[in-house]
């Protein structure tokens, strides 16, 4: 009994010394799966209208990537705008800089629309910037880009375009919001502004630019709802319609963006109906697998538009 004993307790403790030994060994690492990127770039479409848009022949996309701006270290390029004047295009999208986390407003060049050329960031603020709305009024060049932690929605003008810029007034301000979006229709200018979180879209009126800007008694005419709510490029005026651009944030952000057309505005109502299918949406494939969210288009001739359009990939 006595040597069962010792043998029982001589196996125990053996056990407890190699289980202690292998503890105590260096554990090889399991590889980890690499974190997915997401990889945002800037590309050209071209059709018969702003609703029907496809690849441009010749033309490989995307035509603006990261890598193209040279003095900032960016990360994502996005939300492309684009000008025309009679010698040029011009592009002004958000750059956002790795260093900081935070946007600036870069600019490409092109002689024809389709091919284009990065030339520098063209301003930048103390907070993020994105969305930068340009257009021409009145023989001047203005931009309301996006600033949503200055709570505000500013308007920019060109001292000497198109590099340089300066304030020239705050239209509205003490929410956090994102995309403001401007047009005029029917003698009358129309913001379409969302706010962060992208599930409600406001709507303001103005008679003049530079004047007092009312919240439309509508508004906000998107609730609760992030497959319509956040602006996804320049308003559209077709055929004496006016036609607002609202990007499909859910399940997954940037997934396509839609027109919708408004059937009833003035001051006091307001109507729309969404155009199917979306101008873009994610394709599955290439550089825009995964998601379309921004269209901004130009008529560069009878039935011919040229549109500057960004989208996503993931990479691991």
């Amino acid at each position: 009994m006595g040597s069962k004993l010792l043998a029982l307790t001589t196996a125990i403790v053996l056990m407890i010394g190699l289980a202690f030994l292998r503890a105590s060994q260096p554990r090889t690492p399991v590889p980890s799966e690499p974190a997915a990127k997401k990889i945002w770039s800037i590309g050209v479409l071209t059709g018969s209208s702003p609703f029907d848009l496809n690849s441009a022949p010749g033309v490989e996309n995307p035509v603006i990537t990261a890598d193209d701006v040279k003095d900032i270290n960016a990360g994502v390029v996005a939300h492309p705008f684009i000008l025309k004047t009679d010698t040029k295009f011009y592009m002004f999208f958000t750059a956002k800089n790795t260093l900081n986390d935070q946007g600036e407003i870069g600019l490409a060049e092109s002689k024809d629309g389709f091919s284009w050329t990065y030339r520098q960031i063209v301003l930048d603020a103390p907070y993020h910037l994105a969305y930068p709305y340009v257009f021409q009024w009145q023989d001047q060049y203005y931009m309301i880009p996006e600033g949503v932690d200055d709570r505000s929605v500013r308007l920019y003008r060109a001292t000497d375009f198109p590099v340089e810029w300066t304030l020239e007034k705050v239209l509205i301000q003490g929410e956090k919001f994102i995309s403001a979006s401007v047009i005029r229709f029917k003698d009358i200018w129309w913001m379409f502004v969302g706010l962060q979180g992208n599930e409600t879209l406001r709507l303001y009126y103005a008679d003049d630019l530079k004047g007092d800007w009312t919240e439309h008694p509508r508004s906000p005419i998107v609730q609760r709802d992030k497959n319509i709510a956040r602006p996804g490029g320049r308003p559209l005026v077709i055929d004496g319609s006016l036609y607002r651009l609202g990007q499909d944030c859910y399940p997954t952000y940037g997934l396509s963006v839609s027109a919708f057309q408004l059937t009833d505005l003035s001051k006091t109502t307001y109507r729309e109906k969404m155009i199917d299918p979306p101008i873009v949406e994610a394709t599955s494939t290439g550089w825009s697998a995964d998601g379309m969210h921004h269209v901004d288009a130009c008529p560069i001739g009878e039935a011919t538009w040229v549109a500057v359009v960004d989208a996503v990939r993931t990479v691991k």
